[in-house]
């Protein structure tokens, strides 16, 4: 019996040993496996994580996509270094060149998602924002009215359309954002830097609300890019609306033209339209795009001149004049190319 309990001591001693060695080895090759880089070229790769997704399938799912080749091997190791289901957070990240599977496990542990970006860019109009984030591949679209967009964006305000009350910027977000926080967004910063350009404006200018200053400034944006000369147009505006002129602007006109093709007519021009400042008095009833911060100031403090006109001189800036003389002037010479 002595001999028969030694060799069963002696054969559980040696199974444990080799099942530690066993063990050893399998967590060694496991670490050698999760330190491997990812297969990812020089360009970042976006990978979706689903909700529910737990380790074993989100390993598949790398194999199927050609980033990682050992998910057979990794299998049976990954219910017990990583696998807690709960720690997998649903959402989309970015995987980098060089990056090994177990810095891409830190990000999911962490939920360190991939940030998107989105630029609205002044001067374009509330359609034109639109069909930008709806066609966004990370960002969720719903299916409402003009009516009920306000409502949703901008349930304080008492205007009927949301054009020129966005601000123009670049917007950060994740994966399943809706297009509707973006606006959201948008609309606080535009209301805060609305209300800080009000309370700072020039005197005696010929605005009843703020609401009146951001259609001048959407104006001032449609009508140049140039930064020095938006406060000299803005003076022209406003020296237009002291003495009575209209305004007689070509971007609010064309504004008010349903499918309008590029080529702005005398029958435009004639044509009544809540927006065609050579028919209406003062100013349209809303903005005609979303201004910028810059356009903004413009609108709250003009340059002081005695400029009542301008015209584009073909260069991308405009020729002021103060008379209707100067004015037909500049036009032969920069429209029509007479001197």
């Amino acid at each position: 019996m002595g001999k028969l309990k030694r060799f069963l001591l002696i054969g559980c001693i040696t199974i444990v040993i080799l099942a530690s060695l066993l063990a050893l080895i399998g967590a060694y090759w496991s670490q050698r496996l999760v330190d491997t880089p990812l297969q990812v070229g020089e360009q970042p790769v976006l990978f979706e994580v689903a909700s529910g997704m737990h380790a074993k399938s989100v390993l598949q799912k790398l194999e199927q996509q050609g980033i990682w080749a050992h998910s057979s091997e990794l299998s049976y190791f990954a219910s017990r270094l990583w696998a807690n289901p709960e720690r997998l957070q649903a959402g989309v990240y970015q995987l980098q060149q060089a990056q090994t599977l177990a810095q891409f496990w830190q990000q999911l542990a962490t939920g360190r998602q991939h940030q998107f970006t989105v630029t609205l860019v002044e001067g374009q109009t509330l359609s034109q924002w639109l069909d930008l984030l709806r066609s966004h591949d990370y960002l969720k679209t719903s299916d409402v009215s003009a009516e009920e967009l306000v409502q949703a964006i901008a349930s304080d305000s008492d205007h009927v359309s949301l054009e020129g009350l966005l601000a123009p910027d670049t917007y950060h977000f994740f994966a399943a954002t809706s297009v509707l926080e973006i606006l959201r967004k948008a609309y606080v910063t535009q209301q805060e830097r609305l209300h800080s350009v009000w309370q700072n404006r020039a005197s005696d200018l010929p605005y009843t609300e703020p609401y009146e200053l951001l259609i001048m400034a959407s104006i001032i944006e449609k009508e140049t890019g140039l930064s020095g000369e938006r406060d000299v147009v803005s003076s022209v505006f406003v020296n237009r609306l002291r003495t009575g002129m209209r305004l007689q602007s070509d971007p609010t006109t064309i504004y008010g033209i349903k499918d309008f093709d590029g080529n702005l007519t005398r029958a435009h021009l004639r044509e009544s339209t809540p927006f065609n400042t050579y028919r209406i008095d003062g100013l349209p009833p809303t903005p005609i795009a979303m201004p910028s911060l810059a356009s903004l100031r413009a609108a709250a403090h003009p340059a002081t001149t005695e400029y009542f006109y301008f015209v584009a001189d073909g260069t991308g800036g405009h020729v002021f004049s103060r008379t209707l003389e100067e004015h037909n002037r500049a036009v032969n010479r920069y429209q029509r190319g007479i001197n």
